[in-house]
């Protein structure tokens, strides 16, 4: 959001989210709609807020405040609105209550109104690790501001994006969601799901799978082009096997490196589908037409299956190091054991807690 008129600042909405069905479904009604946007609220409603592009297990329409409440294990308490037909989150720090106005839309940053020209001029970091761009997006009319008594001392966390702690948010429910999307279509073999730091949020993801029997060989694939076809832009996803530690990058790397074929593993399920502008290589098929989302083309994603095939788990055993059977106490001094955990990291780490 940029307050570049007063009570009235643009409002970009990601294509493809909650909030971008309900301004399609609006787009043409008459009146704006009303909303209120709500800042320093419960953490299991931001972890609720940050779990987009997973609607396929959160649909619009569920209630996801309900989740939220769920998780923290009570409910959430809402408040009504002063100046417009809406709920807030009673828990919030600060409240802008206000309307959405579909069709008036505003360039987000004087520079790009200048030139007239969208999807070229920094506005703001995005997910994806780059400089989002500056867009003529709709319009947000606030007409009140509530929050608590001041006397609270209220924080509002400057979260970075691409940072950890919003990696935190956008990745918590998104895995839950992927697993069960898996379980969903066949229960019991996708075992984990996780979103590394490395893939930006929602622009990939990590499966790890259960192979219980011959059948199931090829049960990995149709995962992938599900994952990928449900969240919109996931520009990465792959499926590795039991023996791979799914949280350490450098076992990943192994895996790809050396349980890969390339003419055969790769996969491309949805070329030409719908994706996101944040990618800059997504932002560049527009060519010399502006950057925006009707312009570009999404080159569909990229599934890797680097599991081991069903039968041959014994051509590819790993060694296994009895690190349960050994204690460095034996043989070394706490300081020595001390010195050489600090100087541990990448695949040594996931060697000391897996023997692998």
């Amino acid at each position: 959001m940029n307050f570049r008129w007063g009570n009235v600042g643009t409002f970009q909405i990601s294509p493809g989210s909650h909030m971008w069905q309900v301004i399609t479904k609006h787009y043409r009604d008459e009146e704006p709609i009303p909303i209120t946007m709500c800042f320093g609220v419960p953490p299991a409603c931001t972890l609720l807020a940050g779990a987009g592009f997973d609607y396929l297990i959160l649909p619009k329409g569920c209630n996801e405040i309900a989740v939220a409440g769920a998780i923290q294990g009570e409910p959430v308490k809402l408040v009504k609105a002063r100046t417009v037909d809406a709920w807030a989150i009673a828990e919030s720090e600060y409240v802008l209550e206000g309307y959405v106005h579909p069709r008036d839309k505003r360039y987000e940053t004087a520079e790009s109104e200048a030139a007239d020209v969208q999807g070229r001029y920094h506005f703001h970091p995005e997910w994806a690790g780059y400089m989002g761009k500056a867009y003529k997006a709709p319009t947000f009319h606030v007409t009140a501001i509530t929050m608590r008594k001041p006397e609270t001392k209220p924080v509002i966390f400057p979260l970075g994006v691409h940072t950890a702690d919003d990696n935190n948010i956008d990745t918590t429910v998104r895995e839950a969601a992927i697993l069960e999307l898996c379980e969903r279509l066949q229960p019991g073999i996708v075992v984990d799901a996780h979103i590394p730091y490395s893939m930006t949020d929602w622009g990939g993801c990590i499966i790890q799978v259960k192979k219980r029997n011959r059948i199931e060989e090829g049960w990995q694939r149709n995962f992938l082009s599900a994952i990928l076809s449900c969240s919109q832009g996931m520009r990465l996803a792959i499926a590795v096997s039991e023996d791979v530690d799914m949280y350490s990058m450098d076992d990943i790397m192994w895996c790809l490196t050396t349980r890969v074929n390339p003419r055969a593993d790769i996969l491309n399920p949805i070329p030409g589908g719908i994706g996101q502008t944040f990618m800059p290589s997504e932002r560049l098929t527009a060519g010399e037409k502006q950057w925006t989302a009707s312009n570009t083309e999404f080159e569909g994603g990229m599934g890797i299956d680097a599991t081991v095939p069903y039968g041959y788990e014994n051509d590819f055993h790993r060694p296994v190091y009895p690190v349960d059977r050994v204690d460095p106490a034996d043989f070394f001094s706490a300081e020595d054991i001390a010195n050489a955990k600090s100087r541990m990291h990448g695949w040594l780490l996931s060697l000391a807690r897996t023997g692998r």
